[in-house]
């Protein structure tokens, strides 16, 4: 599957795409979650991945966990980034965080702290199940930025090796940003006010985004990397999302391929390119040069 399209423009075709990329976050009735929920977690195993008898090989000692973005879940995240990683020797798992009651299947919408606070719990879990001392997180969107306040605020620079952010909101984002991910999640514009404080502590220069960025960007001991696409059109300017520190790689998508464009969601949910590059940021001592051809494999 190629990631070298823009997403379409009309609301027909974007709403084709998302039932395609997002084929649970169809399901909106709570009835229909229930039923969906352990099937979804099965489909997960049955990949690979959620597989807790899994151990850490000498290859690839640390497992990775998935942390889906705004909107999004543990599974339809990761139905191309998961299985990728996987076919490559890791133990992968991924969590559903930021729930609010009476909302199925579109998460990321709690408050950030508690959701930093879900990741610091489930991490721990992992860790006690493959018995490894450090995990190394991948994100996508809000899930590449709030593993950050985990880093800074809830110890989790102890637990984590790497912090891997694909198009992170790290310094905030706009409201109109926020409200060019509706396209992708036909049915839920009816969240998008005061009522879901995920969206809220988003925004640039909210009382999170402010407290986020009262210390600097990285903590010591973690790696991290940032991947950014030109065309994103939620966390704008894109070059927000990148990191000051001694130890951050920030990686501009089309500097090393440059008729990529995938945008805010096609980065962080098919974009082969980029998973090569979140492959390096993994394993950097085997890191192969990422370009055009790496959507290959």
């Amino acid at each position: 599957m190629l990631p070298w399209t823009r997403a379409p423009r009309s609301p027909r075709a974007r709403r084709t795409l998302a039932a395609l990329l997002l084929a649970v976050a169809a399901v909106a009735t709570p009835t229909a979650t229930a039923a969906a929920a352990p099937a979804a977690a099965t489909a997960a195993t049955s990949r690979g991945w959620n597989d807790y008898s899994c151990k850490p090989s000498a290859a690839h000692p640390r497992p990775v966990v998935l942390v889906h973005g705004t909107f999004g879940n543990s599974v339809d995240n990761w139905l191309v980034l998961a299985p990728y990683l996987v076919n490559r020797g890791y133990c992968v798992y991924s969590l559903d965080y930021g729930q609010l009651p009476g909302v199925p299947v579109f998460n990321g919408l709690g408050p950030i702290d508690r959701s930093a606070g879900q990741l610091a719990t489930f991490v721990d879990k992992v860790l006690a199940s493959t018995g490894a001392a450090k995990a190394d997180i991948v994100g996508h969107s809000q899930g590449g930025m709030m593993p950050n306040y985990y880093l800074k605020f809830l110890g989790g620079a102890a637990r984590v090796n790497a912090m891997i952010g694909l198009a992170p909101d790290n310094h905030g984002t706009t409201l109109l940003g926020l409200t060019k991910l509706l396209p992708y999640f036909p049915g839920v514009g009816y969240l998008l006010n005061a009522g879901t404080p995920g969206l809220a502590d988003q925004v640039a220069g909210s009382p999170f985004i402010t407290k986020l960025n009262s210390l600097p960007d990285t903590v010591p001991g973690v790696h991290y990397t940032v991947i950014a696409t030109r065309y994103d059109e939620v966390v704008t300017p894109y070059r927000t999302q990148f990191l000051d520190g001694p130890d951050v790689r920030n990686v501009l998508l089309q500097d090393l391929c440059p008729v990529d464009l995938s945008e805010h969601v096609a980065i962080g949910t098919i974009d082969r390119v980029a998973y090569h590059e979140v492959a390096n940021a993994l394993d950097p001592s085997h890191a192969t040069p990422t370009d055009c051809a790496s959507v290959i494999g």
